[in-house]
């Protein structure tokens, strides 16, 4: 019966979530402007239950933009992106690239995604020329759970009928899979500021080095701020708690795939004035550093009678509702 339920809810989705990425970096030219000189380019937005805008998704297309006017040989290294408004999911979005400098090594261009006139991020990213130097980096933790012994978010929220548990269930384009307990409708058991996950595309992704970094960001976002909400005892459908990235920083250190594993290792090392910080490492499974990130994101938690009440119902609808569904014998 359970089973039955899930192949219904299932068909409602794209077959292969990863053509949802597929869509979202492929942007469309459209020229440059008249008056500034900006390279021009229009990207779309795949429905979202929520109606917002996945910010991963804006930095992804932001990134891509840039990566249109830049030489192929040079590889995009560092990010830094201020999330100045919501996205709108029903209307396009449009990228603007200025050509700040293209040094001898290095190429630096300047973003800013818009709506109806109004910036909702503004970014600016750096590229550079292969070059050999120095190289250290931190080790990736040890004794980590395989990502296949671990559950996919489809086996533990595709059976239920919600709207947002049903699009984190089968259209985001990345497999990801919690190594602690995941957060979605539940606090974790231990108040750690630590989280990590296992996460790829559900099929190859083509293109070269940049498009994969491209990727990486927009995967980037998802889970970040999980350390603080484990930390305080949070689940990400707290009622009436309000999430929103503020800014979001990215550094390329080695190449890497995202059609092949990478492991997400998080933390946060302070939270003050409804506002989490957090870091992450994203390591290859050969334990190569690939990436770092860090991320400020504004988090309010209302403690009136009202949400309380609605929080209790709310566990014991979870508690039902949530559960995973009986294999049919």
């Amino acid at each position: 019966m359970g089973s039955d339920r899930v192949r219904r809810l299932r068909e409602n989705f794209p077959e292969d979530p990863t053509d949802v990425l597929r869509r979202v970096l492929s942007l469309t030219p459209e020229g440059s402007d008249e008056r500034t000189g900006e390279a021009l380019f229009t990207g779309l937005t795949p429905p979202q239950a929520r109606g917002r805008v996945f910010g991963g998704q804006v930095m992804a297309q932001s990134l891509m933009a840039a990566i249109h006017t830049v030489d192929a040989g040079r590889a995009i290294h560092s990010m830094h992106g201020y999330f100045i408004r919501p996205g709108d999911a029903l209307q396009p979005i449009r990228f603007a690239v200025e050509d700040l400098r293209d040094g001898r090594s290095f190429s630096v261009r300047r973003v800013h995604a818009d709506q109806d006139g109004k910036t909702i991020l503004s970014l600016m990213c750096s590229f550079q020329e292969p070059s050999p130097g120095l190289d250290h980096q931190s080790p990736m933790p040890n004794g980590v759970p395989e990502p296949e012994s671990l559950p996919a978010t489809s086996q533990r929220l595709g059976h239920v009928q919600h709207p947002v548990a049903q699009e984190w269930a089968w259209a985001r384009p990345f497999d990801i899979r919690h190594v602690d307990s995941p957060l979605e409708a539940t606090p974790g058991k231990e108040r750690v500021a630590t989280n990590m996950v296992w996460m790829k595309t559900f099929s190859g992704l083509e293109g070269d080095a940049n498009v994969h970094r491209a990727a990486l960001a927009y995967a980037s976002d998802y889970t970040l701020l999980e350390p603080v909400l484990r930390r305080h005892g949070l689940a990400w459908v707290r009622p009436g708690m309000s999430v929103a990235s503020l800014d979001h920083a990215m550094w390329w250190h080695r190449p890497a795939r995202v059609d092949e594993w990478l492991l997400y290792v998080q933390t946060s090392h302070s939270a003050q004035g409804a506002r989490g910080l957090s870091h992450g490492r994203i390591y290859s499974r050969e334990g190569e550093l690939v990436a770092s990130v860090a991320q400020e994101g504004m988090i309010r938690v209302p403690n009136d009678a009202r949400n309380r009440v609605r929080g209790a119902v709310q566990d014991l609808f979870v508690k039902t509702a949530w559960r995973p569904p009986r294999q049919s014998r």
